[in-house]
């Protein structure tokens, strides 16, 4: 995350609130991926990482509880839901599914915007992430860079997500199931075929000798390790 630009993933099928929250929230200095379904929201989730999310609970493919137990199959971005259901046990159903924060419809903007800030200052701060050094390539994991002998590399997002999700266990075996799970989301975990086009890009793009990993390991049937 940048510390002026919290990534935020905006989901709300009401097409002028959505556009509403989307101008306010980027005047704001947030960078915002507005979305209008459920199955929309986790896909952009997996591709774009976001730090926060603003989430309707009413959306016209799936319950936003479903949605909130999705993104927390594998991310802890703080989760603010929006509703129109202001009974006290839906919101005590959206909490225990792991959203954070819970904002009954109408709302004031100025109170939504209290809220995420109040959600912000839990998020890291970027000098926690560490950098990175393999030979000639360097991973910075706050600004979501590499470099290689000094010249940037260019990752697509899966690629990057793929990359953080395996650098943060170094020498740990992660299995093919959730690395899966991890980087693409809920109900890709027999999607081989995606985890093995990946890893090869990111081989050919970070390895000495993409034919001879030793970093990006395999063990066969079972999963992928991170060798520093």
């Amino acid at each position: 995350m940048s510390a002026d630009r919290p990534v935020v993933l905006l989901v709300e099928d009401e097409p002028r609130l959505l556009r509403a929250l989307t101008i306010n929230l980027s005047a704001r200095h947030y960078v915002v991926h507005p979305t209008a379904t459920g199955s929309a929201a986790l896909e952009t989730a997996a591709a774009h990482l976001p730090d926060l999310v603003v989430l309707d609970l009413g959306l016209p493919d799936l319950d936003g509880m479903d949605v909130i137990r999705g993104l927390r199959g594998w991310t802890d971005a703080p989760i603010l839901v929006l509703s129109g259901r202001s009974d006290s046990g839906d919101k005590v159903d959206a909490l225990d599914a792991g959203a954070d924060d819970y904002v009954t419809k109408p709302f004031g903007m100025d109170e939504l915007l209290a809220r995420l800030r109040a959600l912000t200052r839990r998020l890291p701060a970027d000098t926690d992430e560490p950098v990175i050094h393999l030979g000639d390539v360097t991973i910075d994991l706050a600004a979501r860079s590499v470099q290689r002998a000094g010249h940037d590399v260019r990752l697509t997002p899966t690629e990057w997500r793929l990359l953080e999700v395996l650098v943060r266990h170094p020498g740990v075996l992660l299995s093919q199931a959730r690395l899966l799970r991890d980087v693409w989301g809920p109900g890709y975990e027999t999607a081989q075929g995606n985890l093995r086009l990946y890893m090869a890009q990111l081989r050919r793009k970070l390895e000495p000798d993409s034919t001879r990993p030793c970093h990006f390991l395999n063990e066969p049937g079972l999963g992928y390790r991170f060798q520093p």
